[in-house]
């Protein structure tokens, strides 16, 4: 992977199969880059293309070449037909339903198909590899349906969507945002409609990558939030004049859990500098409720885990995982399963489990803020309470949505039902797996910024002594999105720019730092 930049247009960045890594894919995401291929890959899907026209000059039966697909597995088709049958297959495919996926998530299917094709081991021209990234670094964003894909045999019903596209059908967005059809999508960036050639059809189909970049996209939610939400945790602990005596590096390392160690770490180094903590030190105050004082406990555990889902979705953005597999060295084409999103599926019920767990542990936090006889502070967190409710209803607010998340938690991976009369007979529910996600992100992202809100409420309460200068610094942040409640006012457009806040503050290196992406 390399990376060069100019001031005066976006970073270009080269994708190179096998070594595209977490960072870079969080890059794509966001946008605003321009993608490349390593030049050292062409030979490959050069031969792999060169093998493939072999097999069909020399009138070689091989799946997926000059055969139907699926349970049609043995029927042949003449040379002749090779063209319209996988232009069928696109088009008979292309069934998905629901609202387009969003054009982050699109990006990374353009980004991840481009890499996995050009591993060389699809057969495919280097011609429809350097159109995927044409309409990547265009902004012309494919038409996907969210919906129709059962994560095995590949994304097919989504993939097919984006394959329209290169075909001149289906539909895209320009970058001024204009729909358009698949053939003036391919005309904004100066190609004709491809007439796909053998096996190049099936190689655009199947495949993970739209699981794999649904559930990319909510690793990197999961991340904002958690980061959010260590950040909420300290200003809590601050508000309530929590014990920091639980976040000893001794008692962590004593049990060695390496995302217990670093969330102690990253608290500790936020605390660092604090009036506040010091003025309590002998307040008699022994244990903190487990929401404060297990939080090492509970966001080292996912951090964990979320580390362990990134590691498997970085070899999955890089893997080839179409069907049948192409090897040159030997000449043979073999037929396997690299297109059943097990690991994804449950990479993303990882993911899912740790945003639950990041939320229901923030809505505690929140809950005990609210509490006088736990927190020291005002009931609901308002000086005129009974004329003024205060946080009382955005509290159930959190708690509404944390339990919705209890429910989207429930593991998507362990559910199957067979397809393509019994010749797919387990399926891995990947694409699910990792949709869901986008929902749990922005319902956590909602509960971390309410209780980052209710913190700076307790915080200002007994505004007296300064926390440090880090802590400081974020709640100024947060002063500049929500004022002070002083008396009940209309909650609403405060909660959604503490969402905004939860997943895009521009929080301190010791928070970024431990995230699997950022370091």
């Amino acid at each position: 992977m390399t990376s060069t930049s100019t001031t005066s247009s976006p970073a270009l960045l080269t994708l190179t199969p096998g070594q595209v890594d977490l960072a870079m894919l969080r890059r794509i995401q966001a946008g605003g880059v321009r993608l490349s291929l390593d030049a050292s890959v062409r030979d490959g899907m050069l031969r792999a293309e060169a093998a493939v026209r072999h097999i069909v000059e020399n009138d070689q039966v091989v799946y997926g070449i000059n055969t139907g697909f699926g349970k049609l597995a043995s029927t042949r088709i003449g040379n002749d037909h090779l063209a319209e049958l996988q232009r069928n297959l696109v088009l008979s495919h292309s069934v998905g339903t629901g609202e387009p996926l969003a054009a982050p998530v699109v990006r990374m299917v353009l980004a991840t198909k481009a890499v996995s094709l050009a591993r060389g081991h699809s057969g495919v021209r280097p011609a429809l590899v350097d159109a995927l990234l044409a309409l990547f670094n265009a902004g012309v964003v494919p038409s996907i349906p969210c919906k129709g894909s059962v994560g095995a045999s590949g994304d097919l019903a989504p993939l097919a969507h984006m394959a329209c596209v290169l075909i001149g059908e289906g539909e895209a967005t320009l970058a001024d945002g204009k729909v358009v059809g698949g053939a003036e999508a391919m005309r904004s960036i100066g190609l004709e409609p491809f007439v796909l050639g053998p096996k190049e059809g099936l190689a655009l189909l199947n495949g993970t990558q739209v699981s794999t970049a649904l559930a990319l996209f909510g690793l990197f939610g999961a991340e904002d939030v958690f980061a959010s939400s260590l950040m909420s945790g300290a200003l809590s602990l601050e508000a309530i004049q929590g014990s920091i005596k639980p976040f000893d590096a001794r008692i962590h390392a004593a049990r060695g859990q390496l995302g217990q160690i670093a969330v102690a770490g990253a608290v500790r180094a936020l605390l660092d500098g604090s009036e506040i903590v010091p003025s309590h030190a002998d307040c008699g105050r022994v244990q903190d409720p487990y929401s404060v004082r297990c939080i090492p406990q509970v966001m080292g555990a996912c951090l964990d885990n979320l580390a362990h889902a990134s590691r498997v979705l970085v070899i999955e953005a890089n893997a080839a995982s179409d069907n049948p597999l192409v090897f040159v060295d030997t000449g043979e084409v073999i037929s396997g399963g690299n297109f059943h999103a097990e690991p994804v599926a449950f990479a993303a019920d990882i993911i899912a489990l740790a945003i639950s767990e990041v939320g229901a542990i923030a809505e505690r936090r929140i809950a005990l803020l609210l509490d006088t006889g736990l927190s020291g502070l005002p009931p609901f967190l308002v000086r005129d309470g009974g004329l003024n409710s205060g946080f009382m209803i955005a509290q159930v607010t959190a708690a509404a949505l944390a339990s919705e998340n209890k429910s989207l938690a429930h593991p998507a991976s362990v559910d199957s039902l067979p397809t393509s009369a019994n010749q797919e007979d387990h399926v891995s529910m990947a694409t699910f797996a990792g949709r869901r996600l986008g929902d749990m992100v922005n319902n956590t992202a909602v509960v971390v910024g309410i209780e980052a809100m209710a913190a700076a409420q307790g915080i200002e309460l007994k505004r007296g002594l300064k926390s440090s200068p880090l802590v400081e610094a974020e709640f100024a942040a947060i002063r500049q999105k929500v004022a002070f409640l002083e008396r009940d006012r209309y909650l609403a457009p405060d909660i959604e720019a503490m969402r905004q806040w939860a997943l895009a503050a521009e929080l301190p290196a010791a928070l970024l730092d431990i995230l699997p992406s950022h370091s």
